[in-house]
Parts: C-alpha cells; sequence; structure tokens
C-alpha cells in the first residue's frame, strides 16, 4: 500500500481545512485507516480512525471539530478540520491497517497561526 497526503498549510485560528490521503497498491487489505499528528517535541498521537463498515473514533481533543470520511470508490480518506486551533498545529500523517500491519504516509504540515 502507498498513501500520498495533501491539503496541508497555513490558517488563522477558527479556520478550516480538509487533508486528503490517496492510497494505491494492496488496498483490497485495508481494514481500517487512521490520521495521526506529531508536533516538535511530542509523540506521534492518534486524531481519527476509521474502520471497515463507518465506525469512527476520535481523540477528545479533536471531538466535535474534525470529521474522518473514507471515499471507497475513490481510495481516499479525508478528514475535515474546522475551528482549528493553535495547538492542533502538526505533522499530520495518513495510515493504513491492513494484512501486513500498518503503511505510513509522508505527513502533511498543517500550522494555525494569526
Amino acid at each position: 500500500v502507498q498513501l500520498v497526503e495533501s491539503g496541508g498549510g497555513l490558517v488563522q485560528p477558527g479556520g478550516s481545512l480538509r487533508l486528503s490521503c490517496a492510497a494505491s497498491g494492496s488496498i483490497l487489505s485495508i481494514y481500517a485507516m487512521g490520521w495521526y499528528r506529531q508536533a516538535p517535541g511530542n509523540e506521534r498521537e492518534l486524531v481519527a480512525r476509521i474502520i471497515n463498515g463507518g465506525r469512527t473514533n476520535y481523540a477528545d481533543s479533536v471531538k466535535g471539530r474534525f470529521t474522518i470520511s473514507r471515499d471507497i470508490a475513490k481510495n481516499t480518506t479525508y478528514l475535515q478540520m474546522n475551528s482549528l486551533k493553535p495547538e492542533d498545529t502538526a505533522v499530520y500523517y495518513c495510515a493504513a491497517d491492513g494484512g501486513l500491519g500498518r503503511t505510513w504516509g509522508q505527513g502533511t504540515q498543517v500550522t494555525v497561526s494569526s
């Protein structure tokens, strides 16, 4: 599985961004997709995850603000981020969980600043 993220950038507090993660390769083996983030000096943490069938889970810090979704036909997973805060600043990584383990994307920078 190969993953390519896009959609990061600089946004003001209170603004919105949508991240995309396009998957290719052995996509039939994927049973879950997730978004993780890592800020400088911090460990990588789960932001949101969606399992085949549509069940989702979110970090408490993003509940009500972020939404993960998946377009199976386009092999793409999205993370809609609203009401962004400076503490959301991080490199965001897409991850696919499949039969051979977890595959990571290259990451995309999200910076929330005025």
